[in-house]
């Protein structure tokens, strides 16, 4: 997993770290401690001492999603489900990890606004999908699902399309935006403990951010996984 960068609190090293290459799994193997030299055995030994105790397997994640909220009955990590992919209307475009709250507010905000003036409601949460992610920043398509496609479709920034499908993990989120970053690198632990792959990350707000704010959020993000590779002939 590549290092975390300094980013005051966003998600940008965590989530690309779940989308992108990861390290092949020898490469967070310790490297064994050198032998130690052999001792003079004492002409009269003492009792042999009860052996250390192994050292303790790591903890399986968690069952919730780390937050800076309790969690609620209800709430699950890693839980499978299936996406149906449904209308929707969107913007897209490319950002950096410190802008990200500000984008998707920004984006919602013109979103709302179209669909307003066209008299087009809404049906369900609106979304952020991250479609590609480095370090560095992400390509992005910000949206809110709709009921069916608009007779005359939208032209300029806006486009109709549709939300995600397939297989997916979902892990429910509660606190700020800036401490999601932590609910990342969890999901990152239990993809990499579980050997799945990511192709495409969502976040659905259950919480509008245009009126909860950054700091009281209810999140839930999907993972859609890769299929495994067929097996040869």
């Amino acid at each position: 997993m590549p290092l975390r960068l300094a980013r005051a609190g966003l998600v940008g090293a965590a989530l690309a770290a779940i989308l992108g290459s990861s390290l092949p799994q020898t490469a967070f193997a310790q490297n064994p401690a050198p032998a130690a030299p052999a001792q003079a055995q004492p002409q009269n030994p003492a009792p042999p001492t009860t052996p250390p105790a192994a050292a303790t397997a790591p903890a399986a994640p968690e069952q919730i999603a780390p937050g800076s909220t309790p969690a609620q009955p209800g709430d699950v990590f890693g839980e499978n489900t299936t996406l149906t992919a449904r209308p929707m209307i969107y913007v897209k475009g490319s950002g950096t990890w410190d802008k990200t709250f500000d984008i998707i507010t920004t984006s919602l905000k013109k979103i709302k606004a179209y669909l307003d003036k066209e008299g087009i409601k809404p049906d369900g949460p609106p979304m952020t999908i991250f479609t590609a992610s480095d370090d560095n920043g992400f390509d992005y398509e910000i949206g809110l699902p709709i009921a069916a496609a608009p007779k005359n479709p939208p032209h300029g920034e806006f486009t109709v399309g549709q939300t995600p499908d397939g297989a997916a993990l979902k892990f429910v989120y509660r606190g700020s935006y800036d401490d999601l970053d932590n609910t990342y690198e969890t999901i990152t632990d239990y993809l990499d403990e579980k050997r799945l792959d990511a192709k495409e990350m969502i976040e659905e707000y259950v919480t509008d951010p245009l009126t909860a704010g950054a700091g009281k959020l209810v999140i839930n993000v999907y993972v859609l996984i890769k299929p495994p590779d067929a097996s040869p002939g």
